[in-house]
């Protein structure tokens, strides 16, 4: 079966084949590095990694690339307000977002740019689009010239002047139209800044991206991704940059674009007070929960983060592991191990990862339930070659239950047997006690069929 996307330029489901039947590539706009990372941020870094995961399964050579955006007002500012360099701000928080990537199980990408090491590139690709009369130089600013791209908002689908009337679009006089944007702009003291024929000064937003897809996948690439956000302005611009750099060649084949996260059935925002970090929620769960959270809805669709939901991601990933930890015993051979049908059915059908996900119940539910040792280990082979495509069910079960970090097990062992006695014994309140005293050394217990129960640390 093919593989198949939602395009957001054409509104459909497409088959994705890719310009060079050997080699995908893919742009997913990465942070901007001036705070910890929060659950928003994570979602397009998990959602690409299973598409990531998903095309180096089915192609030779996938070159995957996601920036990171180390300069920018936001970086400026809380550089100052702590009074310390930029690269300061951005090297701490582009650390926290490697590590935070890391425990929700997202891999590294082929290639991760930094702006600040792109200048001569957007430099260079500035100087093109003046010279082709697609920009100009205004009051130390460089600004392309919308009315210049005759297709200019199709990506997005709407008017150009419904698009300025929903966007915080800087109207200076400076402007020779009110929908032009900056490709440089000049600083003032105690900004960063760089020489360029126009002055000292940085880039704008949006030809950031431009540049360093072009160095890193060429003019025309196959796919581009990020979150639903950044359809407008920043895909539609540049896509407008590019293409005219490019001397009209298209620029991106398919546009990927994910949902918004909402908290509680409220849109994130710091004025709620309801932003959730990432190290925040490692917390309260494990990261494979939390990533299983941010799976459990289409990737197109909005996602309603809720700690019910995050509950409910871990006790699923309980019933998986379970499975497993039975078979713990069972060695399977876990090379060149045939995807289940359905599973990939699923996955390459605009990555239905919730109808994935119901696959791995159900390959799960067929392994408890299988006679005989060749049909336990095909099944258990499955199942764990279906997790890995979502980044799922590659720790070992007895770890997972037990969770990661400094603990005595003993005394763990010694109170979950006295609240199983008190509960064969019927006194319930005492062995409510002894959950309670376990939650609070961060201890989850899990009552099992058979009587007996498991435990995990939470935090």
């Amino acid at each position: 079966m093919s593989i198949y996307l939602y395009n957001t330029a054409t509104r459909k489901k497409e088959e994705f084949v890719p310009a060079d039947p050997t080699r995908v590539t893919m742009y997913v706009c990465g942070p901007t590095v001036y705070s910890f990372p929060h659950i928003g941020n994570a979602r397009p870094a998990v959602v690409f990694d299973v598409l990531y995961r998903l095309l180096m399964h089915e192609f030779e050579e996938v070159v995957y690339v996601r920036n990171i955006t180390d300069v920018d007002d936001k970086i400026n500012a809380a550089a100052q307000n702590e009074g310390v360099p930029i690269d300061q701000i951005s090297t701490r928080y582009t650390e926290a977002y490697h590590q935070n990537m890391a425990d929700l199980g997202v891999l590294s990408p082929s290639a991760e740019p930094k702006v600040t090491e792109h200048m001569p590139q957007i430099i260079e690709m500035i100087k093109r689009l003046v010279a082709s009369g697609n920009a100009y130089q205004a009051e130390g600013h460089v600004l392309f010239h919308v009315p210049s791209y005759t297709d200019y908002g199709t990506l997005s689908g709407r008017n150009i002047k419904d698009l300025i009337a929903g966007a915080r679009v800087d109207v200076a006089p400076y402007k020779a139209d009110e929908t032009d944007f900056v490709l440089w702009k000049p600083s003032i003291e105690g900004q960063p800044a760089w020489d360029s024929p126009w002055g000292a000064g940085r880039p704008g937003w949006h030809i950031e991206c431009s540049a360093m897809i072009e160095k890193h996948l060429g003019d025309t690439i196959d796919i581009h991704g990020g979150g639903q956000d950044l359809i407008f302005p920043h895909h539609e611009n540049e896509r407008a940059q590019s293409t005219c750099a490019h001397y009209g060649k298209l620029f991106s084949r398919f546009w990927l674009h994910n949902g918004f996260v909402n908290v509680n059935h409220e849109k994130m925002s710091k004025s709620i007070g309801n932003i959730l970090l990432v190290q925040d929620l490692l917390g309260q769960a494990s990261g494979e929960a939390i990533r299983f959270t941010l799976l459990g809805t289409h990737y197109r669709s909005p996602l309603d983060w809720t700690d019910q939901a995050l509950d409910q991601s871990s006790r699923s990933l309980e019933r998986l592991y379970e499975v497993l930890r039975k078979l713990q015993d069972l060695k399977v051979d876990e090379q060149d191990v045939e995807v289940p049908t359905e599973f990939m059915h699923a996955l390459k059908d605009d990555l239905n990862i919730p109808a994935a996900i119901a696959e791995l119940h159900s390959l799960a539910k067929k392994l408890n339930s299988a006679f005989g040792k060749s049909t336990r280990q095909a099944l258990k082979s499955q199942l764990l070659a279906a997790g890995k495509m979502l980044g799922l069910l590659q720790q070992d079960p007895v770890a997972w239950f037990q969770g990661v970090g400094e603990i005595n097990e003993a005394e763990i062992l010694e109170l979950v047997k006295l609240r199983t006695t008190a509960k064969k014994d019927r006194n319930f309140q005492h062995a409510d006690e002894i959950r309670d005293q376990l939650a609070g050394m961060g201890i989850q217990v899990q009552d099992l069929p058979d009587g007996t129960s498991s435990w995990r640390k939470i935090k």
